[in-house]
């Protein structure tokens, strides 16, 4: 009986023979899957894929860490004008000739003042009314005298003067990043009036 277990055995391991072939076709089978269609290995392949991901990644964020050197800015045209010489404007006039810088500039006997358009209720335009003598809000019905001190309407408080000034060249110079407040009294000092 013994032999008889025996043979068995030894049959296995006859049978073992064909597998190692089998094993070395399918290892011929793997490397012949491995590769690519360009010749690459797979394994080649799939690293140089990875790494070049990870290098454009690291390249992307480099460059948007640089991007915070130079901040987002928004460069708005200068708050100070030339609005011409004095003798271009008549006595006793409010000159439209600056409602596109939101500016309008009186001439009076003594000198100038330049007045912000916007109404200080909610920021609308203001329009100069000749026959009323007087700046109207129409947003809200707010009123201003020449001057502009207000005098009728929901406007809390008085136009703004702006600095007026003359240039070396004898040109008006205004600049609207200057206000002056009529109830801060500051429409007595000298920029917010220009005697000429």
């Amino acid at each position: 009986m013994e032999n008889e277990v025996k043979k068995p055995l030894e049959k296995e391991t006859k049978e073992d023979t064909p597998n190692e072939v089998s094993i070395e076709k399918d290892k011929d089978k793997h490397t012949d899957v491995t590769t690519t269609e360009t010749g690459m290995p797979r394994r080649k392949f799939l690293r140089f894929l990875g790494l070049g991901s990870f290098f454009a990644t690291l390249g992307a964020a480099i460059l948007g860490s640089f991007r915070f050197a130079f901040p987002r800015v928004l460069f708005e045209p200068s708050p100070v004008f030339k609005a011409g010489f004095p003798e271009e404007y008549p006595v006793n006039t409010t000159s439209a000739k600056w409602i596109k810088e939101n500016v309008w500039i009186v001439r009076e006997e003594k000198g100038f003042y330049a007045l912000s358009t916007a109404c200080t209720h909610l920021g609308c335009a203001t329009r100069w009314i000749k026959s009323e003598n007087k700046f109207k809000c129409f947003c809200h019905g707010s009123g201003f005298y020449k001057d502009g001190v207000n005098f009728e309407g929901p406007a809390p408080r008085a136009l703004e003067r702006l600095k007026i000034t003359l240039d070396d060249d004898g040109q008006i110079l205004i600049d609207r990043s200057v206000k002056f407040l009529y109830e801060e009294g500051e429409w007595d000092k000298p920029d917010a009036f220009l005697k000429v």
